[in-house]
């Protein structure tokens, strides 16, 4: 079967070359020539752990191909998966300009029964505008469906969640269309993979129900962290206490310097519009988005406490700036909120991340950007760990010891145990867990 994706973006490479990797024929498109010619080289855009030698392997066996012409992609598809982006505007709706486009050029270059698969995130009631645009700009009367399949791939860990998901749900009330987007699908379904089958409206909602539940679970940790602080409580024990009733689970349960990236934040403001656009207000939404950026904001008051009050001329360390590991994706990463809250209070920033400096550079000239943690370390008043990646789970403490100019360690990731960094000679500041420690250890 031969595909068409539409945007190269993550999602949409992600998509193709898992979907290649399956054995279609896919041709990736974007706009961007400068990004086609590099995809062209298997020159990666973007950090994800295993995309790299994925698209190599199906470009070299033919399967996967990268174009700016959307229309002969669009005639030669038997399936064309729309993976635009669709950005917020300013009162969180999504903008579908791009969507809106690509349904354009579908309709205008239609040659026989397609089927448009909806892999953006988009509020409800896209598949029936996209079906109207099509039909709008088809020059005759071809037979097509429109479809939604939302993606849930986690940056970092994209490839294992399309080759190994939790569910596949497909949105369409054309029985053809469901027969061919199962056909896509077969490998998974051949794993015993659920499939969810039911309406476009309701595939489409699934989407941003799901993001947003996750966002609830983590601002509600978050809640829970501060009350620990105030009563003494320790939140990663209360967390695992809750874990375990499997009615809760233990995922999301992990307090933090709030969530950040390219769903959570866009999708929670996107369902509160979307209920609003219906006359009803989501109450716990717009809740859950004021405690994540309280929960920001909380942080830097965190660091100002654990260097004595003022970050006035104090210098500080900060590890991590992508909005969590393994990925490069620095939007509305809490290390942004972090950051621009320590230099807005006087202080100057050493910052280290494996692969999001690149991202960052032209955000705060003012900032040092380091080699590794302990050159961000060296002569810094405090070090303050943003994001979890691994390298930054077993420091060297010692030799930490003796680059800080102040053993303070603030940890907004809680990876380190209270009493072991207290037994090092260090002030360690977690979330949810009561300050340890308090002077240079001789």
């Amino acid at each position: 079967m031969r595909i068409c994706i539409a945007g190269s973006g993550y999602v949409g490479l992600v998509t193709g070359t898992c979907l290649a990797d399956f054995g279609m024929h896919v041709v990736c498109i974007d706009k961007d020539e400068a990004k086609i010619a590099a995809l062209r080289r298997c020159d990666i855009p973007i950090y994800e752990p295993g995309l790299n030698a994925m698209v190599r392997k199906n470009a070299t066996a033919g399967r996967l191909e990268f174009s700016t012409d959307l229309g002969p992609a669009i005639q030669d598809a038997s399936a064309i998966f729309i993976a635009v982006g669709t950005p917020s505007r300013a009162d969180g709706s999504a903008d579908l300009v791009y969507v809106r486009q690509v349904a354009r050029t579908i309709g205008q270059n239609l040659d026989g029964y397609k089927v448009i698969v909806t892999k953006s995130t988009v509020p409800v009631g896209t598949g029936r505008m996209i079906e109207d645009v099509v039909k709008e700009a088809r020059p005759d009367d071809q037979a097509f469906a429109v479809v939604s399949n939302p993606e849930f791939l986690r940056e970092g860990s994209a490839i294992e969640d399309f080759l190994q998901p939790d569910r596949v749900v497909i949105g369409s009330s054309d029985k053809r269309a469901i027969d061919i987007m199962l056909d896509i699908y077969s490998p998974l379904r051949v794993a015993d993979v659920p499939f969810v089958i039911t309406s476009v409206e309701s595939a489409e909602l699934i989407k941003y129900a799901s993001n947003s539940f996750l966002a609830v679970k983590i601002s509600f940790i978050n809640e829970v962290a501060r009350l620990c602080e105030d009563l003494g409580a320790d939140v990663e024990v209360v967390a695992r206490g809750m874990g375990l009733d499997h009615r809760i689970g233990p995922k999301f349960l992990h307090p933090g310097p709030g969530f950040g990236g390219s769903c959570f934040p866009k999708d929670s403001r996107a369902i509160v519009q979307i209920a609003n656009n219906q006359g009803q207000t989501f109450r716990i939404m717009e809740a859950v988005l004021e405690v994540n950026r309280a929960t920001k904001t909380r942080m830097v008051s965190k660091i100002e406490g654990a260097v004595g009050g003022s970050l006035d001329d104090k210098t500080v360390a900060v590890l991590g700036l992508s909005f969590k590991p393994e990925t490069d994706d620095v939007r509305e990463s809490p290390a942004i909120e972090v950051i621009d809250g320590l230099l807005s209070r006087g202080a100057s920033v050493r910052a280290y991340d494996p692969v999001a400096m690149d991202a960052c550079r032209d955000l705060w000239p003012e900032v040092a950007f380091c080699s590794d943690a302990y050159d961000a370390a060296n002569g810094a008043d405090a070090l303050v760990i943003v994001t979890e990646w691994n390298q930054f789970r077993a420091l060297e403490l010692d030799k930490l010891m003796e680059l800080l100019d102040e053993p303070v360690i603030v940890d907004l990731r809680n990876i380190y145990e209270p009493a072991k960094m207290s037994a090092a000679g260090f002030r360690y500041i977690s979330v949810g867990r009561s300050p340890v420690g308090g002077s240079r250890a001789n």
